[in-house]
């Protein structure tokens, strides 16, 4: 699969269609974000996957949106997973990136990373390389639909007030694009007092609204969670209770009492809407 990969991105390199690569590369005995500019460099290239399925993994969407913006008149080409191509979709959709000037090099996640992940769709749309998985319904992340009211409001309580207000999630997440952010003003986390977060449940509340139709599921701040809080988890259950008509769609999974059927007109709507 790496190899396939390194070719596509050799060929985009050789021709000039796009100015750099970005993906991750092999350093030692570490891996770590690189752009690519030489073709040469290229057989340095890592999948991630140098200490098991999906251990490294670094915030690619992130570095290349300061990229796109600080070469406001050059095509790059930048290696992707399922979750990554959904992340520029949200941030086109939102005006934040210019298509035309990315080329994504996406590659399908292994099963094992898929079921790990909870992640219903491990592969972007027209894959470079790897074979799309046969994923079943998981019981981790986007599945995660509220039951009980009262019982799922009393699981969120218990995460909200577990947060240490670190901002390891916001600072990671791929599709957080503002300058200015609610939750650094006072009434989240005063700046001055006590050397302590304060125990505020809407902090995370805040996130997690702000997250619907937003999360593309990638984990990464769960990863960044030094509480180990079930981010995927909590941002599902919110955008369903919050909005069901959109929250339940994020990722095609049908919302509280609507067959799967109707999936693709509801899909649709929102596309033309």
């Amino acid at each position: 699969m790496k190899d396939q990969i390194i070719a596509y991105a050799k060929k985009c390199l050789e021709d000039g269609r796009v100015a750099g690569f970005l993906a991750l590369k092999k350093d030692g005995r570490h891996v770590r974000p690189h752009l690519f500019t030489d073709p040469a460099e290229l057989d340095a290239l890592s999948l991630g996957d140098e200490h098991g399925v999906g251990t490294e993994r670094y915030p690619l969407v992130k570095i290349f949106m300061r990229l796109h913006h600080r070469h406001p008149t050059e095509t790059f080409a930048v290696m992707v997973r399922g979750c990554e191509e959904r992340a520029f979709q949200k941030l086109a959709q939102a005006s934040q990136i210019a298509l035309h000037r990315i080329q994504t090099v996406g590659f399908c996640c292994p099963g094992e990373l898929a079921e790990r992940c909870g992640c219903l769709k491990p592969y972007p749309q027209d894959p470079v390389a790897g074979t799309k998985p046969d994923v079943p319904p998981s019981s981790k992340v986007v599945t995660a639909t509220p039951r009980n009211l009262i019982r799922d409001m009393g699981f969120l309580k218990e995460q909200f007030e577990r947060c240490v207000k670190c901002y390891g999630c916001r600072n990671i997440c791929p599709v957080c694009f503002c300058k200015e952010c609610t939750l650094e003003e006072d009434t989240f986390v005063p700046r001055t007092g006590t050397s302590l977060p304060p125990p505020n449940p809407e902090f995370l509340l805040t996130r997690a609204v702000h997250m619907v139709g937003y999360c593309v599921y990638c984990g990464l701040c769960e990863e960044a969670c030094p509480a180990d809080i079930p981010l995927k988890t909590v941002y599902k259950m919110v955008a369903n209770i919050i909005n069901e008509s959109q929250g339940a769609w994020i990722q095609g999974v049908p919302e509280r009492g609507r067959p799967p059927a109707e999936e693709p007109e509801r899909d649709e709507k929102r596309a033309t809407g």
